[in-house]
C-alpha cells in the first residue's frame, strides 16, 4: 500500500518512513503542502499522513483540497493539542488526529485501525445504505442526500450519523462513539463529540434534527418514529 507522508521536519520523515517501510508500506515523501498536493495528483494513494503546520500550504488546506476529490484515509500530525485544532482537523475531513510527541508504533496502530474499518465497509460487512423517509445515508460513497439533494457533511459526521441511524433507539455513550468511529478515545474529549452532534443536527433537514436525541448524562440515540 502507498502512503504519502508529508512533514517539514526531516527527522520525522526519516524515522516514520523507516517504520512504515518495515511494516510493508511504500512511502512517498513530501516536505511542504504544495509538494504533498502535487504528489497526491501524481500517484494513486492508499493513505495520507499530514503535518498540520507546513510551509507553502498548511496541512488543513491540503486536507481540504484532497477531500474535494478523494475519500482516502487521512491522519493529521501536529504539535498543537488544543480542542479547537482537533475540531478543525475533523471538520476538514481528517480521519484521525495525533498530537506530537508520538511514537511510530502509535501512528501504525491508528493506521491499521482505520484500514480495518475501511476493509469491513468495502467487504460488505456493514450495510452501506440506510434510508429513513426521504433521507439517505451511504457509507459506500460517504454521502447524505435529502429529496435527491446532497447534504454537505464531513466523513466523521457521516460515520456518526450512520452509526446512530443504523441502530434506532439504541443509546450510544460518547465513549462508544469514540471507539466505533475513531477507534481511540484518548485524544479527543466528550465536548468534541457534542460539537460533532451539534454540527450534524444543523446540517440535517429541520424535520430530522429532533430525531437525534440527547440522553443526558449518557450519550445520544436516533429515534426515527417521531
Amino acid at each position: 500500500m502507498k502512503v504519502l507522508l508529508c512533514d517539514d521536519e526531516l527527522t520525522v520523515r526519516e524515522s516514520l518512513s523507516l517504520y512504515l517501510k518495515r511494516e510493508g508500506f511504500e512511502v512517498i515523501l513530501a516536505a511542504d503542502g504544495q509538494e504533498a498536493l502535487d504528489k497526491f495528483k501524481q500517484v494513486s494513494l492508499d493513505f495520507v499522513i499530514l503535518d498540520l503546520m507546513m510551509p507553502k500550504i498548511q496541512g488543513t488546506e491540503v486536507c481540504k483540497e484532497i477531500r474535494k476529490t478523494s475519500d482516502v484515509p487521512i491522519i493529521m500530525l501536529t504539535a498543537k493539542g488544543e480542542e479547537i485544532d482537533r475540531i478543525i482537523g475533523f471538520e476538514l475531513g481528517a480521519d484521525d488526529y495525533i498530537v506530537k510527541p508520538y511514537s511510530a508504533r502509535e501512528v501504525m496502530a491508528r493506521i491499521k485501525a482505520i484500514l480495518r474499518r475501511t476493509k469491513e465497509q468495502n467487504d460488505g460487512q456493514i450495510k452501506s445504505v440506510i434510508q429513513i423517509k426521504d433521507l439517505i445515508i451511504s457509507l459506500s460513497n460517504y454521502s447524505i442526500t435529502y429529496l435527491g439533494d446532497h447534504v454537505q457533511a464531513t466523513p466523521k459526521e457521516i460515520e456518526i450519523l450512520y452509526m446512530l441511524m443504523s441502530h434506532p433507539s439504541q443509546v450510544f455513550t460518547r465513549e462508544q462513539i469514540l471507539n466505533r468511529v475513531w477507534g481511540f478515545s484518548d485524544y479527543i474529549d466528550d465536548r468534541s463529540i457534542d460539537t460533532h452532534i451539534k454540527r450534524i443536527r444543523a446540517k440535517l433537514p429541520e424535520s430530522y434534527r429532533d430525531m437525534i436525541k440527547t440522553v443526558y448524562g449518557v450519550g445520544y440515540k436516533f429515534e426515527k418514529d417521531l
